[in-house]
């Protein structure tokens, strides 16, 4: 008796399971890539091509909050040079921020 009981119980949540439920799983994913997903990869693609296009003479800052104008740029390294000195610092190009460099920019543009 009791095994017909539990092969009822699944059958009836089985049945439960309709069109609608696997229209809200796949409408959460949905939503899930378009607001998380999509914009990191846009983000992601932006600092690839802002790393891609630098050049020498151009004002960054580093994730680290380092001020320099690009010195040098080779593969995966730049040079940046730090103070009217000429004092030199080698940064992965990864450490330069497209977020704090972009803004120092525009407010000298201004």
């Amino acid at each position: 008796m009791t095994f017909n009981n539990n092969f009822l119980l699944a059958a009836n949540f089985l049945e439960g399971l309709e069109l609608k439920n696997v229209f809200l799983l796949v409408s959460f994913i949905v939503v899930f890539y378009l607001f998380m997903v999509r914009p990191q990869q846009r983000r992601q693609k932006e600092q690839r091509d802002f790393l891609d296009q630098l050049q020498k003479g151009v004002e960054v800052i580093t994730i680290g909050g380092i001020h320099g104008r690009v010195h040098e740029v080779q593969d995966q390294l730049v040079v940046l040079e730090v103070d009217q000195k000429g004092t030199k610092i080698t940064f992965s190009k990864n450490a330069v921020s497209i977020d704090a460099s972009k803004k120092q920019n525009q407010s000298q543009n201004k």
